[in-house]
């Protein structure tokens, strides 16, 4: 848990520090479709996949965010991996036919290690564009964003600024209820308790010692909050104003225009992939090499 990172704000003076957030939640879906779009053939699929991965380093370097966090988190879901692994290697597709090696008469096949490691590259590109959303964008200023967004279902009396206000407040306290289950942590590891050796039903069970604690914690936390909240008048039915509006600038067109264009590009292949043939980018680059004259869809 300590790799998680959702929800941390790191203040930079960086180029995506500075853009607004409704623009950045709109990019953050483009890019979050972009990496989920699959082509029908794997060097297409591989190329693309290679292609938005060194987009999105390129977006945390501009940020100024850690890859060394990044990796650290894909480190926090090693079960989901070697799930996944266990899944495609144990119930391999028929239409598998590349054989990697053969143990007792059971065939490994290189399609599923593919398909594995193609998932696994996905969910790290997600993880490390959310990170980069809530890395470089204030709580509130999401909350704005998020409120704004939710405008138009004011006509039909949605608690826009209510689900926002919520979000918010779930998002700053993540990283604050990671902090205390370290504490209660360390504090029920001196008492005694071992989290980390035995067996696996010993393991369960002391996580107990650790739950419990944390709940009642996190209901105390909530119940401060409501207080304070209270004591200071806020109203969520009231009409509000903001201390500082937002604005669009000339960051937000030249990221809107830079990230649709990557969106746009991939989205071309995938729609040229699935309604004429399939899109061997290999194939089509090399062939553009030996001949760029008569190469075409």
């Amino acid at each position: 848990m300590n790799n998680l990172v959702f929800g941390r704000y790191t203040p930079y003076n960086s180029f995506i520090h500075k853009m607004d957030p409704r623009d950045k939640v709109v990019l953050l879906i483009l890019l979050i479709v972009a990496v989920f779009l699959k082509f029908n053939t794997w060097s297409t699929n591989l190329i693309v996949s290679g292609f938005m991965l060194l987009f999105l380093i390129s977006i945390m370097l501009i940020s100024r965010c850690s890859l060394l966090s990044l990796l650290k988190s894909l480190l926090g879901m090693w079960f989901l991996i070697l799930f996944l692994l266990i899944i495609y290697i144990l119930v391999p597709n028929k239409t598998y036919t590349h054989v990697a090696f053969t143990i007792y008469n059971f065939n490994f096949y290189w399609d599923s290690l593919y398909q594995a490691g193609y998932i696994i590259l996905r969910i790290l590109m997600m993880i490390g564009l959310t990170m980069v959303l809530t890395s470089t964008t204030k709580p509130m200023d999401l909350t704005y964003g998020l409120e704004w967004y939710m405008t138009p279902l004011k006509v039909i009396k949605f608690p826009a600024h209510i689900i926002a206000m919520t979000v918010s407040i779930a998002l700053r306290f993540i990283p604050t209820l990671l902090e205390e289950t370290n504490r209660i942590m360390k504090a029920q590891e001196s008492r005694g308790v071992d989290f980390s050796h035995g067996r696996f039903i010993h393991r369960l069970k002391a996580l107990t010692s650790l739950i419990v604690p944390l709940l009642i914690s996190a209901f105390q936390r909530s119940d401060e909050l409501a207080d304070a909240m209270e004591a200071r008048g806020y109203d969520p039915h009231a009409k509000r104003s903001h201390y500082r509006s937002l604005s669009f600038s000339w960051r937000d067109l030249i990221g809107l225009f830079v990230v649709g264009g990557v969106f746009g590009l991939v989205l071309t292949l995938f729609i040229f992939d699935k309604t004429s043939a399939n899109v061997d980018l290999i194939y089509i680059i090399s062939s553009w090499f030996n001949n760029p004259i008569k190469v075409g869809w």
